[in-house]
């Protein structure tokens, strides 16, 4: 793949742009604060040109971390009106203000991808305080979000997942009681076509949630035993596999050897009990209720992060890469967030359908590490069409490749630079 000037220019740009100092929105106006995953990628987009500056992406992210050692999905570093639900509506009690909630856990991942391209020394000198870092985010959720004890996540908000709206979420969110949500204003349809967003009675349940856990006072382990919405999240579980397979590398090169003891009996567990989320019907892994163990039944783009994690023996896979070639045939562009005509598909609808490049970036690093690299260079090439003919969007539709969401978005100029732009 040939670089192209121009787009890795306004790639930078965007990052430099959207750099509030130490930190990175992942676009004005919708996301106008730090977000966790979002900053963990967009430091790999960092990394090409300003290696200091992706490190110090990482580190902001982390000095927001709770004493307890979950790392939430926002951290209010400044007031933003334009935004809900802001600081206020979480009223989590910290410096910085924060959400109570989490996000996948890509964390650890993008340390030891950073601390590797600078050589990988035992003695790097941001590596140490990072790495201490991941490992109490870690032992959170393995401490709060493992109800099963077989090592999977548990999302007490879909918000944590990272794949807000999925249609995986649909059946528990209909259970959840939004009759006592009061007035609120939403902001994100004040900066984006509304038809790409959530639906109105899904965020009231959304809200419904978060007002669950501010009234618990943001107690982990009530939130875990008795909030309203409980998924094990297929995408979260694989996720922190794969981040404990790569903090495993760093306890054992900075000589941890109570920490990579624990973190291999972690490993073991969790690639045990990827199987509970195999769905053999649909050739495919799926998230399922923690409360009823009923499957979503659904092909989403976090189903082939099993790639991503190192799971599934030789007929799983197989079967995944049966349902990736299924999905390619109805669909103009790799790789779609949900299996085109699944229950509630819609090519434009955030993560009822959009592609999102953070994930096809992991699932093609996956495919290319399991030894389907024609697939990898399929989605980072699809991934790349998309950028040069639509620009740097949020999400894209399979269907058309048109952009949704946010502009100028920070992950999607990261993929480039890091990724599908090389």
């Amino acid at each position: 793949m040939t670089r192209n000037p121009q787009l890795d220019m306004k790639a930078r740009e965007i990052l430099e742009r959207n750099d509030l100092g130490g930190y990175t929105v992942p676009t004005h106006g919708l996301y106008p604060f730090q977000w966790n995953w979002d900053s963990a990628f967009v430091a790999l987009g960092f990394a090409p040109f300003d290696m200091d500056r992706a490190w110090q992406e990482l580190e902001t992210l982390v000095a927001g971390q709770w004493a307890d050692g979950m790392i939430p999905h926002i951290i209010f570093h400044r007031d933003d009106a334009g935004y809900f639900p802001g600081p206020d509506m979480w009223a989590s009690g910290t410096t910085p203000p924060t959400s109570g909630i989490t996000q996948p856990p890509v964390l650890a991942s993008i340390v030891r991808q950073l601390w590797e391209q600078e050589g990988a020394a035992p003695d790097h000198p941001r590596l140490a305080p990072l790495y201490q870092a991941c490992l109490r985010s870690h032992r959170w959720f393995h401490r709060f979000r493992d109800p099963l004890g077989n090592g999977l996540v548990m999302a007490t908000h879909n918000w944590e997942t990272g794949r807000d709206n999925s249609s995986e979420w649909d059946d528990a969110l209909a259970r959840i009681d939004a009759s006592r949500v009061g007035a609120y204003q939403r902001r994100d349809t004040g900066h984006v076509d509304a038809a790409m967003r959530p639906r109105q009675h899904e965020y009231d349940r959304y809200v419904a949630i978060l007002e669950f856990g501010r009234a618990s006072g943001w107690d982990h382990r009530r939130i875990a035993d008795s909030g309203p919405f409980r998924m094990i999240d297929v995408g979260m579980s694989m996720i922190l596999l794969r981040a404990n397979r790569d903090l495993l590398v760093m306890a054992e090169a900075l000589g941890d050897a109570a920490a990579a003891g624990e973190l291999r009996q972690q490993i073991a567990r969790a690639e045990s009990g990827m199987d509970w989320l195999w769905n053999e019907e649909v050739g495919a892994y799926c998230s399922r209720d923690a409360t009823t163990h009923e499957s979503s039944g659904l092909v989403t783009n976090a189903s082939f992060l099993g790639f991503y994690a190192g799971v599934g023996n030789r007929h799983q896979q197989a079967r995944l890469i049966d349902a990736l070639e299924r999905i390619s045939r109805g669909t103009a562009y790799l790789l779609p967030s949900l299996e085109t005509g699944s229950r509630a598909y819609d090519h434009r609808r955030y993560w009822r359908g959009p592609i999102w490049l953070v994930v096809s970036y992991m699932v093609a690093q996956g495919l290319a590490e399991q030894g389907h690299a024609d697939w990898a260079l399929r989605i980072a090439s699809d991934s790349a069409k998309l950028i040069e003919q639509f620009g740097f969007f949020e999400s894209f539709s399979p269907e058309t490749g048109e952009g949704s969401g946010g502009a100028d978005f920070s992950w999607t100029a990261a993929m480039w630079l890091a990724w599908c732009g090389r």
